[in-house]
């Protein structure tokens, strides 16, 4: 068995990459007090988070973004940090560098907490060069738990107010628009009021990308983008928070660390979603079969892109290696005008192939139009044929086509669209349940099937076609190196969790092997250098997905944390049988008090201990069946490591 020292040589990375993929600390969080509003600031990203008012979370967050002309957010590099804390009150100021050709921006911040719970975050900024932007100013984040559903209070750029509700279902366009202010009831007789200044500012739906909660920015999507910002102007805005009404509300100080986190099944219970993953472009080798086919993907999907070359040539790879796995393939076609012409030539290669869906998609439409639907099924009558949009949610839902042509409906999932943070990645897992119930929605019945969910953008739909190109051959993609740490896992479970409860029939998730896989490939390949993973090594998320698959024809009841941002667990049930996967999403240790259906258990952990044979000799590792407890009653106490997975299973 490797050694923990001599694994760490092996990667050439420092212990913190086992967690998160890097070797560097988390952002620092600085817990502050605003009266009885608290909070944390993260000084590396200029994001103020977690506004509560004891465990009642006002606003989910405040940060300031830059972002091109292709809405990629560019990287603050914060300076200069000045703070200042007395009894509930505080005031901080910093520097904020954005700087990414062409753009080079400069910004002020200050942010003053005070005692009768008001706070002011103002943000004064210079461009140092001349470039394009989409938008330049804050983001209000507002918790979906506390607000989906209540009414609120707005004010217009007009002056003029008027009343919403914060949308339970997942809203295509923006609730609300020409915002001056928002004011929602935090809880009897106390009221939060956001007073925005320096833009105009609407909302919308964070959740469409799956972000979980409802963003308020500026500038209005009406009006023209890209806007070009000269060299030398100025940008000032202003956001302020203030609590009203009965402020002897709960005052538990709020903290990032709790001293136990109550786990338990609640009402209801699905079907465990057919589970596989994406073939990619990296060879699967050999020595990969192995340990792919021993948890027993329901399929593999394969992308054939008719507008380019190759396309038979691939399905034929993609044969072999679906039979190689024993399972089969979901078909992702991306058509062209000259489809009908494509897909008769296609269809004569299907015989004898095994085809669980096809999914149909066009390569010029970002929701895939009913015309296409039905003429692929002229030629497709092997498996059902499913369409949506390759993109994301968003699209789908401000353009749903007409289930009554579908067999299922399909979109893919990222959680990095706007946010690209441990915290951020975490808090999106819920956002995941709830575009599944949007979806249902307006299926009409039909499944639905989310494919694939990737920890990276594939693609930024908004880019020009010449940015948004492929890798040259033989360049390595653009990898994310959570992907191979234990943060991987648990985000993994996590979503598993999510999209399981809410009742997707399907997920296909990243891909079989390579830097966006469950295994790394041999020795040679052309990493990126920030990369942590070394020749041969299994991806602990590899373990995840064979402790799910395990249990396939199971039903997932659903759970309830009582801290969902800190850990969360999959309930598994399969006759007599029970799995529990509880993931630590947390840096933190924890301590569990977890509802048991009762008799012996047997533990095992999957964490920094546990890394080197579970990612060196994983075959071996599974083998192992952990540890045996007895608990006495219905409820087992619990403490799990940083970014770790228990696995708990019933015996008999």
């Amino acid at each position: 068995m490797l050694t923990r020292r001599f694994f760490i040589q092996t990667l050439g990375t420092a212990w913190q990459s086992f967690y998160w993929g890097k070797d560097e600390p988390l952002p620092r969080q600085i817990e502050l007090a605003a009266g009885p509003l608290r909070m944390v600031f993260e000084p590396e990203l200029a994001f103020l988070r977690y506004l509560c008012l004891g465990e009642i979370e006002v606003l989910r967050g405040i940060y300031a973004a830059v972002r091109d002309r292709n809405w990629g957010t560019v990287s603050p590099q914060v300076h200069d940090l000045r703070i200042e804390t007395r009894d509930g009150s505080f005031s901080l100021s910093f520097q904020v560098l954005c700087k990414q050709e062409p753009i080079d921006f400069l910004w002020k911040g200050e942010i003053t907490g005070e005692a009768i719970g008001r706070l002011r975050y103002s943000f004064r900024g210079v461009a140092r060069s001349t470039f394009l932007r989409n938008r330049i100013g804050f983001c209000v984040l507002h918790p979906l738990k506390e607000c989906a559903g209540k009414p609120c209070w707005l004010r217009h750029s007009d002056g003029s107010q008027s009343q919403g509700v914060f949308p339970e279902l997942v809203s295509p366009h923006q609730p609300f628009q020409n915002l001056q202010a928002i004011k929602h009831t935090v809880h009897s007789g106390l009221t939060a009021e956001v007073q925005f200044e320096g833009d105009i500012f609407e909302m919308e739906d964070h959740r469409n990308w799956t972000d979980a909660n409802y963003k308020t920015y500026c500038t209005p999507l009406e009006k023209p983008f890209p806007v070009e910002v000269k060299q030398g102007e100025r940008i000032e805005q202003a956001v302020t928070v203030q609590l009203a009404g009965n402020l002897a509300a709960p005052r538990a100080r709020f903290t990032v660390r709790r001293p136990r986190i109550h786990l338990a099944p609640s009402q209801g219970a699905r079907a465990l979603p057919r589970i596989g993953w994406g073939l990619g472009s990296t060879p699967v080798e050999d020595r990969h079969h192995q340990l792919l086919a021993a948890i027993k993907p329901a399929h593999v999907r394969i992308d054939l892109k008719f507008s380019g070359p190759g396309v038979l040539a691939e399905w034929e790879r993609a044969r072999r290696e679906a039979a190689r796995l024993q399972t089969s393939l979901e078909v992702a076609l991306h058509l062209t005008d000259q489809a009908e012409e494509h897909l008769r030539t296609f269809s004569h290669q299907l015989s004898g192939a095994r085809v669980a869906r096809f999914l149909i998609f066009h390569e010029q439409e970002k929701s895939t139009s009913a015309r296409w639907v039905e003429l692929a099924r002229k030629f497709l009558r092997q498996a059902p044929v499913g369409a949506g949009t390759n993109a994301y949610f968003a699209e789908l839902n401000r353009a749903p086509p007409n289930s009554q042509t579908l067999d299922f409906l399909t979109f893919s999932i990222n959680p990095q669209v706007h946010a690209f943070d441990n915290s951020s990645l975490i808090e999106n897992l819920a956002a995941q349940a709830d575009v599944i119930h949007t979806a249902r929605s307006f299926a009409a019945g039909k499944p639905i099937v989310v494919s694939p969910v990737t920890l990276k953008p594939r693609f930024n739909p908004n880019a020009t076609a010449a940015e948004a190109r492929l890798p040259e051959p033989g360049m390595p993609p653009e990898v994310d190196p959570r992907q191979c740490s234990l943060f991987g896992a648990v985000w993994t479970l996590g979503s598993i969790k999510y999209l399981a409860e809410a009742g997707a029939q399907s997920i296909t998730y990243y891909e079989a092997v390579g830097p966006l896989g469950l295994l790394e490939t041999a020795a040679g390949s052309p990493w990126p250098k920030q990369f942590p993973s070394a020749p041969g090594m299994t991806f602990p998320l590899y373990h995840v997905f064979a402790d799910v698959l395990e249990m396939q024809g199971a039903e997932v009841l659903r759970s309830q944390s009582s801290h969902p941002l800190l850990a969360e667990s999959l309930y598994l049930r399969k006759g007599n049988r029970w799995r529990v996967l509880i993931a630590n999403l947390s840096p933190e240790p924890q301590a569990l008090r977890l509802a048991w259906p009762g008799g012996p258990l047997q533990i095992r952990s999957l964490d920094a201990e546990s890394f080197p044979p579970a990612t060196q000799s994983a075959a071996a590792w599974r083998l192992q069946a952990g540890d045996r407890l007895h608990p006495s009653g219905a409820s087992v106490d619990l403490s799990i490591s940083p970014y770790a997975v228990l696995r708990l299973d019933s015996i008999a």
